[in-house]
C-alpha cells in the first residue's frame, strides 16, 4: 500500500537543528491522517505522498514551513504577583492570547518581581531537519475521514 489521501500513516521521527543536534524524538509512533487535513506539516506530507512502508528521508523545513517565525510581540513581562507561588524558569503556563485564544507561555526569566513570558513555540524561528521512517500505512476508516484525524492507539481519542 502507498501513502495517499485518506490513509493513516504511522511514522517514527526525530527533529534536529541544522548542526544535527537532536531537539526532539518521538517516544512512540506518530499516526496521522494523510491528505491535507492539517495533521502534519504540508511539506512533509508532500514528500511522503506515494511512499511505502520502510521509506526513510530527512526533510529540512524553513521556519515558515514549520512552527513559524518568532514574534517578539508574544514576549511579555508581567508582575510576579499575578502568578501562583513556585513559578520557575522553563515552566509552561496556559493562558490566552490577546485575541482570547488558548496559548502556552514559557517562563523565560524571573528578575525581581517581574516574569518574562514567551508565547512563541520553542522551535519557532528555527530551521529544522526531520528524520522520518514510515512504519505503517492503512486505509482510514469513514469515521476518521469524517473527523479529519486518526482514532485509536497512537491517534486521537474521543
Amino acid at each position: 500500500m502507498k501513502i495517499e489521501k485518506n490513509t493513516a500513516v504511522t511514522l517514527h521521527y526525530k527533529v534536529m537543528n541544522t548542526q544535527g543536534q537532536l531537539l526532539e524524538k518521538n517516544s512512540g509512533p506518530l499516526v496521522y491522517l494523510h491528505g491535507g487535513y492539517g495533521n502534519i506539516f504540508p511539506k512533509i506530507e508532500d514528500v511522503l505522498d506515494d511512499q511505502i512502508v520502510g521509506y526513510q528521508t530527512i526533510i529540512e523545513l524553513q521556519p515558515d514551513e514549520a512552527f513559524g517565525l518568532r514574534d517578539e510581540n508574544l514576549v511579555q513581562v508581567i508582575s510576579k504577583s499575578q502568578f501562583p507561588p513556585g513559578v520557575k524558569v522553563g515552566g509552561q503556563l496556559q493562558g490566552n492570547s490577546e485575541s482570547g485564544h488558548p496559548q502556552t507561555f514559557t517562563v523565560m526569566k524571573i528578575k525581581g518581581d517581574q516574569i518574562m513570558l514567551d508565547g512563541n513555540h520553542p522551535m519557532a524561528g528555527k530551521i529544522l531537519r526531520f528524520s522520518l521512517t514510515v512504519q505503517g500505512i492503512r486505509a482510514a476508516t469513514e469515521e476518521e475521514i469524517a473527523h479529519g484525524h486518526v482514532h485509536g492507539e497512537h491517534g486521537h481519542h474521543h
